[in-house]
């Protein structure tokens, strides 16, 4: 039997904050073979999910602190949904499906998630970046948040400066 307790996503948030990416994780499984793939995830505010996709397994996440806002995107990066999950929200958890281009911006310091998957994860084709985003820490990922998250469902594509 696995327990998992409130200390442990306090341990996972002080874990974010000191950690560069602003974010941190737990493996529940015991490998990256196991046939389902379950993980926690802890966050800060600025964090950066840079948008990707999953090209062959879907993803179900369960908001557990604070929320997040998911936003999903067309191919050439315009806004095609905008869904808050989480505290002060209806919803309580998201299923991802495959070939759907998305990320995640976290509402406060403190917000985490289960992350399930189907496994067994292959780091080939796990996941897929968008070009049209700019890569974890490039100089340019603060003014693509800041649009992030004034982006609304029918919102053109980011343009640089």
């Amino acid at each position: 039997m696995k327990l998992f307790s409130q200390d442990l996503l306090n341990e996972l948030t002080t874990q974010a904050a000191a950690s560069p990416r602003q974010r941190a994780h737990l493996n529940i499984h015991a490998t990256p073979a196991d046939p389902v793939q379950r993980f926690f995830v802890a966050t800060q505010k600025d964090t950066y999910f840079r948008p990707h996709l999953h090209t062959t397994k879907s993803e179900l996440a369960v908001v557990l602190r604070g929320s997040f806002d998911v936003l999903t995107f067309d191919a050439a990066g315009a806004v095609t949904g905008r869904y808050r999950v989480g505290a002060n929200s209806a919803n309580i958890a998201f299923e991802t499906p495959v070939n759907i281009w998305h990320t995640l911006l976290a509402g406060s310091d403190g917000a985490a998630f289960l992350e399930i998957k189907q496994g067994p994860y292959d780091p080939a084709t796990a996941t897929q970046f968008a070009s049209w985003a700019p890569a974890e820490g490039h100089e340019s990922v603060p003014r693509f948040q800041q649009w992030l998250r004034e982006a609304q469902p029918g919102s053109a594509a980011y343009q640089p400066e």
